[in-house]
Order: structure tokens, then sequence, then C-alpha cells
């Protein structure tokens, strides 16, 4: 266990973590000039993000298989058994994206539960097909992101991350320079750089597999891996369900063709910086918190959360506004103010999520996953009722997700609170659901 001399030591592990977490989330919107140069123009975007989320849904093992990973993949069996355990997971979860892409199949998730207008639900179908092999790429990146976490080498897994992005970002523009436009093509830059990002992060992680020693304890079977991960994926299984049927509403409120590109081009960014903010659940787990360090802590939660919050309004500077929105992304120059009190809405959701996840980094450490469990579900909950009253009251489209998404982190992360102090008050046992990720060298 290390305990941090300041904010200096928290913001040098959270940095590097956070970059990678951007840049994650930072493909979608840089390959979205690409899909809204095609034919149907910022409509192809709004379906590429109804496919994101339903292979994000589908995918969801793959993201909790890195907290996963950092528990079973420390010994050189273990890792072994863990990476079994990844390939087949997505091999498993590819078939099951490749039958969702059925016709029929299909077109009950996009046009009659999600109740989009065909216009969007057609290249949602067709990308969804197409996005199969990018779905196997991030089972396969996680055991090589592991091995780099459990090193405390976050600097080389965000420069496989970063370097993703980057070649994402000139792939793009050259396939717009070149014609290769449309949610085909999209799918595509998306998923030869991730490809990348897997083999790079292989080779930075190959060192540090030889280092691995063997285990002392009787080695996991796959079966225990996989139901450790189970709890938590159900979770994040409420929070992609959530976006899911956020969107049903924002598509059944009024004029959803011209409000659903503006509401995914805007939270396309405050995406990356929220997806960021969750990586304070690291720096919990990497710094348990005690009396001496807890409120440093929380405050860095704060800040950090306010600083994300505020990344996306640069885009809505002028100047800036007119390059991303309608030089990159063809949204018509009439539609800036909206995108603006879009953008603007959407300005607690990163605040919300680090509050979130600084709760999520205590239910971790204090062994209750069932916490964490109960504040997604709560996550859940909150979003169907917030967007219903919200429907009801005829609040526009644009505005529901930024007030359902906030309201709903808030919840989440009070519930996960009340789950473990009621815990604390019965004198239940705790303890580390790991060992610090910054004990592991």
């Amino acid at each position: 266990m290390k305990t941090p001399t300041g904010y200096k030591d928290i913001t040098q592990f959270f940095v590097p973590l956070a970059l990678q977490a951007m840049a994650q989330a930072f493909s979608h919107p840089l390959v979205a000039m690409v899909a809204s140069r095609g034919e149907g123009g910022p409509l192809n975007l709004a379906g590429i993000a109804q496919s994101g989320t339903v292979m994000f849904f589908l995918g969801i093992f793959a993201i909790y298989y890195m907290t996963t990973g950092m528990v079973y993949a420390r010994t050189l069996e273990g890792y072994k058994t863990f990476l079994r355990v990844c390939v087949w997971s997505g091999i498993y979860i590819c078939l099951i994206q490749s039958m969702l892409c059925i016709p029929s199949v299909s077109h009950l998730i996009f046009g009659r539960i999600i109740g989009l207008p065909l216009s969007i639900e057609q290249p949602a179908q067709i990308t969804l097909l197409a996005a199969v092999p990018l779905q196997f790429f991030f089972f396969l990146r996680i055991p090589y992101q592991v091995a780099l976490y459990n090193a405390l080498a976050t600097g080389r897994a965000s420069f496989a991350t970063i370097g993703r992005i980057i070649l994402t970002a000139l792939l793009s523009w050259l396939f717009c320079f070149i014609g290769l436009v449309g949610p085909i093509w999209a799918i595509v830059c998306l998923t030869i750089p991730v490809l990348l990002e897997v083999v790079i992060s292989m080779l930075l992680a190959k060192d540090f597999l030889r280092r691995l020693s063997s285990a002392i304890k009787p080695t996991p079977k796959a079966r225990e891996i996989f139901f450790f991960n189970l709890p938590l994926a159900t979770g994040g299984i409420f929070l992609a369900l959530s976006i899911l049927i956020l969107s049903a509403f924002i598509a059944r409120a009024p004029d959803p063709e011209r409000i659903l590109p503006i509401f995914f081009l805007a939270i396309g960014l405050a995406n990356p910086v929220a997806y960021a903010a969750t990586r304070i659940q690291a720096v919990v787990l990497a710094f348990p918190p005690t009396q001496h360090t807890e409120t440093p802590i929380i405050r860095f939660t704060i800040v950090a959360g306010i600083i994300l919050g505020l990344l996306p309004l640069l885009f809505i500077i002028p100047g800036l506004i007119e390059f991303y929105y309608v030089a990159l992304q063809k949204i018509n120059i009439n539609e800036l103010a909206l995108i603006r009190v879009t953008a603007i809405s959407l300005i607690t959701f990163p605040f919300a999520v680090a509050l979130r996840a600084y709760s999520e980094g205590l239910a971790a450490w204090e062994r209750k996953p069932m916490a964490v469990l109960a504040g997604h579900g709560f996550y859940l909950v909150i979003v169907i009722v917030s967007g219903f009253i919200a429907f009801v009251l005829g609040v526009p489209g644009y505005l529901i997700g930024g007030i359902s998404l906030t309201l709903a982190s808030l919840v989440s992360a009070y519930i996960i609170r009340v789950f473990l102090n009621w815990t604390h008050s019965k004198n239940l046992p705790v303890g580390q659901t790991t060992t610090p990720v910054a004990q592991v060298r």
C-alpha cells in the first residue's frame, strides 16, 4: 500500500490513466467526419452511435476484465488462464453480436425497441455487423493492458492507446481525402488502429510477462475468473442499458432526426472526459483512503471532475465550434445555438461520474461489489424515471440526456455510500478486493 505524499503523487498516477481513457473514447468523434460525409450525412453518425451502444453493451465483460485481471493475472499460470478466458469470451460475444445482425433481429432492436427512424436504423444495422472484428480486438487487448497496469506501467499503457488515437485521426483525414466515406468506412477506420494497439500493447507487455513468477497457491480456474467478473459486468450492463433507454426517450421526443445527431455529437465530446473520470476508481485502489489520505483524494476527485466537465466547452468557443461541428462534422451552421445549449447541459456529467467512481473505488477496496451493483441498479432506475418525467413534461430531447445522466450518477454515488455505511454499522468485515495497484511492481 502506498500513501500519497500530496496531490503530485495522485496526479502522476491519474493523468496517464485519464489520457488513456480519453483517447479510447475519442475514437468515435474522430471517425464521425468519415461517417457524416457519406450518403445520409449526420444521420450516419447517429446510427453508428446506436450500434456502438449495443456493441458496448455486449462487450461490457471486456471493460471489467481489467479489474478482474488485476486480481488473477499476477502469476504466470494465472495470466495464461486469464488470457484464455478473455479470448473465449471475445469469441462468444462476437457470435452473439453476429446473431443480432440478422435483419429481423436488428430491426426489432433498432426499429421497434429503440424506435429509430429508418434513416438512422439502416446505418446502425450495417455498422453493428461491420464492427464484429473490432469487438474481438477489444477483448484481445485486455490481457496485455492488464500486464502493464499490474506493473504500474500506466505510461506505457497510455502510449499504446494514444498511438491508436493518432492513427485514427490520420486515417480519418486520409479516408475523407480519398473519398472512402460512409458508416462502413468509419468502422474500418476504427478497427485498424485498435488492431495496432493490440500489437503495441503486446510488445510493451512482453518484458513484464517474462518476469511473472509461478503461482505458489493453486491456479484459479477459468470458471472462477469468469464468475468473479460477472457481478462487476452486471453492474456495467445497467449503465449500458441506461444509454439505450435514454436514446429511446430522445428518439420519441419531437424532431428526432434533428436532435439525435446534435445530442450524439455533443455527448461524443463529453463521454471521453466522463470516461476519464471513471479512473478515479483506480486512484482510490492505488491509494486506499485512511484518516490522513481520504480528504486529499476527495478534493482531487472534486477538482478533477470540475476540470473534466469544462474541457468539452472548449469546442463551443467561436471559431472552434464552426471548425469542429460545421467543417468537420457537417452540421448545419443554423444548429450551432442548439449545439451550445446541449454541450452546456452536459457540463455536470463528468463531475457526477467522478463522484460515482470515487464511491465505486471505496466499495471495491472494501470487498463490497454488491454495493457497486446496487448503485448501478439505481443508476438505471433514475435514468428511466427522470427520462420519462422529462419526456412527459415536454423537455427538449437535447436536454434530457444531460439531466438524466448527471442525476443518475449522483444518486448512484449516494446509494453506494449508503450501502457501505450500512455494512459499517453492522460491523461486517471489510478488506481490499485486490492488492493496491501501487504495490504491484
